[in-house]
């Protein structure tokens, strides 16, 4: 796939999609054990259009998710490590004056690519991070006054470390705000843990996966997560919900419109995996912490102060319909 290249739009076959699904699923949860729930959310934020944040201490398996996302999905992969000095050419690419030919032409740099792994996002200064913006917004980049178009589907899977670590630079709110899911992974269960030290190495597991997706049946994916039913009732309660996180005095910045937005589309997708025949309220609760947790601000006398604490905290105050 050339970058700005459309793929086809196919009748959609929901019993071979949700077949794919399934499969894609299963490989990943051989590749990254226990994390059943935080997978489906990845996948989920994908077949949502959306990017995907994925924080947590070093070594527990967040690149290896990315890796095994795009290995899985069958997406052109490219890493960059965001450092110190890293500049937005590093990322978006560069004119380059031809002699030959007597102009400058323009060399793609490693943001094009169907999914792009942003590791550890949070060591860069903001003006690298910025470079991804019009990229995760638009799918698209502006370079020298001329606008690249970025491949179709386009993904970001960044990855961030706890900010109180040495050498972070803290994501602003409005580049939080493109990401439609943010995950922690934590530590694996004993069981999980010994299989880990005692079986194959994850890389050397990745290198044998086969593709169980190709780009253009994740676009019918996509196209098959849009039409799942949203029904009136639950639609008030994803406003109900909005709108506690406005005016509860826990909370100092509630969700914004984009936000509530996000919420219908992680729990469309959420439910199309989960081969649900509408949207229920058990999606909505399932994806809320990870739409939810990296958008909400706590009070400055609120006793709720991680993501998960205040989202919890939301779902337990708003009654289910």
């Amino acid at each position: 796939m050339q970058p700005g290249g459309t793929l086809e739009q196919l009748p959609i076959d929901n019993d071979a999609h949700q077949n794919a699904i399934d499969r894609a699923r299963a490989v990943l949860n051989s590749v990254i054990l226990g994390k059943d729930q935080e997978i489906a959310l990845a996948l989920a934020c994908l077949l949502a259009r959306g990017h995907l944040l994925i924080e947590d201490l070093p070594g527990l398996g967040k690149t290896i998710l990315a890796q095994s996302l795009a290995r899985v999905l069958g997406l052109s992969y490219q890493r960059i490590q965001f450092t110190s000095d890293l500049l937005p050419a590093d990322i978006v690419g560069v004119s380059v004056f031809k002699q030959d030919i007597g102009e400058f032409c323009f060399q793609h740099g490693p943001v094009f690519a169907q999914l792009v792994l942003a590791d550890e996002v949070n060591r860069a200064t903001p003006k690298a991070q910025s470079a991804l913006l019009e990229a995760m917004e638009e799918q698209q980049v502006s370079v020298d006054g001329q606008t690249h178009a970025l491949p179709n589907p386009f993904f970001v899977v960044a990855t961030q470390n706890p900010s109180d670590q040495i050498g972070t630079f803290p994501l602003p709110e409005s580049q939080l705000d493109r990401f439609l899911l943010r995950l922690e992974l934590g530590y694996p269960n004993e069981e999980n843990e010994r299989e880990l030290i005692t079986g194959v190495d994850r890389r050397e597991m990745l290198a044998t996966v086969e593709p169980s997706l190709d780009p253009e049946m994740l676009v019918q994916l996509q196209a098959g997560a849009t039409q799942v039913h949203v029904s009136s009732p639950l639609v008030d309660y994803i406003q109900a919900l909005v709108r506690f996180t406005r005016e509860s005095p826990e909370i100092d910045t509630g969700l914004s419109p984009r936000g509530a937005l996000a919420l219908v589309a992680a729990g469309r997708a959420h439910a199309f995996i989960e081969h649900h025949s509408g949207v229920f309220p058990d999606d909505i609760q399932a994806v809320f912490a990870a739409v939810a947790g990296h958008r909400l601000k706590p009070s400055s006398n609120s006793s709720f102060r991680t993501p998960a604490e205040l989202s919890r905290h939301v779902l337990d105050s708003v009654a289910i319909p």
